[in-house]
């Protein structure tokens, strides 16, 4: 699947980048990766995530935030 393909709101990883990089498709030409805007191509290669793929995400991400809320 291509970037291009994805609707706006998807959340999807792009293939040979560290499996914790998850992006969101902000626009036709922008996605976004931890709250800043990134372009991209529209023909970038993408692997579009399941419902449970994002659930699992966001607990992780979600654990994480709890560890350094626990170490201040």
């Amino acid at each position: 699947m291509t970037f291009q393909k994805l609707s706006i709101g998807d959340y999807f990883r792009i293939p040979g980048i560290s499996f914790s990089y998850v992006y969101r498709k902000s626009s036709d030409s922008h996605c976004s990766l931890n709250g800043m805007l990134q372009p991209i191509r529209a023909y970038t290669p993408v692997k579009r995530l399941t419902a449970a793929e994002i659930r699992e995400y966001f607990a992780v991400q979600q654990l994480e935030l709890r560890k350094l809320k626990k170490a201040v």
